[in-house]
């Protein structure tokens, strides 16, 4: 009996390993382990906080920047523009990849990434977020170098995709965060307020760095409607995983071993406005894609798939309640929308029918998405205030967080702890 309790436990271990390694457990990209801004697996988060109260640790970074902190187990990923750094002093434009250590928040290493940083409206070039699988950290900052690094620190690969492929032409700067899957990067580049070269989208091999393939992607947006800082995602149609890009007017569907264009979605520019530029990123839930438009006019639900032309034999539902910048979520009944504004709205995915009907929260201006996890949604505010809401059929507001100073970046939820990062600091918050 003692021998098989012996070997019982360590049978165990590698799978207890393995599940505390697995993506579920952490949060490796922009939108969380399901692309769609939640977390399953986190419990016991915090419901309130202040710059002290619950507070773990909080940890000074060079300066500001909007991208989300990246987790996988004890390590937390942050980028950071160079300290000093301001619209009035944009010669200090070098750009930086930090990893933390998880328990006290002490900087294990920094990386510089390049130089020529730049504030376009309200963001810098170090705006796209870090993407891992436990081994190495992918970053693309938005002067287009891509780099990949193990988690010592060591570069293992850097190329410049502006040198490999000519000027990014966006209006606001570049700030789309790269795709993992199954080893390969994706990356999309949609443009064209700056520049007369096509948008394209291209696949990476993330251990060489070298490209698998590169495809244009075509349309006939105008003026800056091209422009698009979203992050690519997966759907499943057929049986089988697709890319699915958003921006320029359209979503598109393409094939992952090659690239190629399978099916396109329109309708979300209906009156060709020259300035529809989007930002927000699409979600998919139980085979539906959820994509708003610039201002959330309109905002479409449509099932992926087909061949061609599938604005209107693919069409679910469509409103004018979507968000602008912030990408919705979802709790898997629910969809919910987060305005500009501090207007929060809630859906039924299948229907479109209104469960929560223009509910106001925390007054501000929110670029930060909103996340889901524990039951609770976290919206964060351009201000640094989080408001948390109970996750339901009724809204209901649990508390109203204050840290007081600029916050752009998305929480990112990991077991009992909650990550923050404002301008000054990364705050790893949990109940104490």
């Amino acid at each position: 009996m003692r021998r098989l309790a012996l070997l019982s436990s360590i049978l165990f271990l590698p799978l207890a390993w393995t599940l505390a390694a697995s993506p579920e457990m952490n949060w490796p990209q922009w939108r969380g382990p399901h692309q769609n801004g939640t977390s399953s697996t986190a419990k016991g988060l915090p419901v309130t906080w202040s710059e002290t109260e619950n507070v773990v640790w909080r940890a000074k970074l060079p300066s500001w920047s909007a991208a989300t902190p990246i987790v996988w187990e004890d390590t937390v990923f942050a980028t950071s523009a160079e300290e000093g750094f301001s619209q009035a002093s944009q010669d200090k434009g070098k750009l930086f990849l930090i990893a933390l250590n998880r328990k006290d928040g002490s900087i294990r290493w920094q990386r510089l990434l390049g130089g020529g940083n730049r504030i376009h409206r309200k963001q810098n070039l170090s705006s796209p977020s870090p993407i891992t699988d436990g081994q190495h950290v992918w970053i693309m900052t938005g002067t287009g170098i891509l780099t990949c690094f193990d988690f010592a620190g060591k570069e293992i690969w850097q190329r410049d995709i502006q040198a490999d492929y000519g000027r990014f032409g966006l209006n606001h700067g570049y700030a789309s965060s790269p795709l993992l899957h199954e080893g390969r990067l994706y990356v999309q580049v949609l443009h064209g307020m700056t520049t007369d070269d096509p948008s394209y989208i291209f696949a990476v091999d993330g251990k060489s760095g070298k490209t698998i393939w590169k495809v244009e992607r075509p349309t006939d947006a105008i003026s800056e409607s091209p422009d698009n800082y979203a992050t690519p995602i997966l759907v499943r149609s057929g049986g089988k995983l697709q890319l699915v890009i958003s921006g320029g007017d359209y979503v598109t569907g393409h094939d992952l071993g090659n690239g190629a264009e399978l099916w396109r979605m329109g309708g979300f520019n209906p009156t060709k406005n020259r300035a529809y530029r989007t930002i927000a990123s699409s979600i998919t839930l139980d085979g539906i894609v959820y994509t708003t438009s610039t201002r959330g006019k309109p905002f479409i639900a449509f099932r992926p798939g087909g061949s061609g032309d599938i604005t209107k034999s693919n069409l679910v539902w469509q409103n004018d309640l979507g968000s602008d910048v912030p990408t919705p979520t979802t709790d898997g009944r629910r969809i919910y929308v987060l305005g500009d504004n501090g207007i929060v709205v809630a859906f039924d995915p299948k229907t479109g029918a209104i469960v929560w009907d223009r509910q106001r929260i925390e007054p501000g201006t929110y670029s930060a998405s909103p996340t889901i996890a524990d039951g609770k949604m976290y919206a964060t505010n351009e201000e640094g205030t989080t408001t948390v809401l109970e996750v339901g059929g009724e809204f209901k507001i649990l508390a109203v967080n204050k840290l007081g100073t600029h916050t752009l970046a998305t929480p990112a939820p990991v077991d009992n702890q909650i990550f923050i990062r404002t301008g000054d600091y990364l705050y790893c918050i949990a109940n104490k």
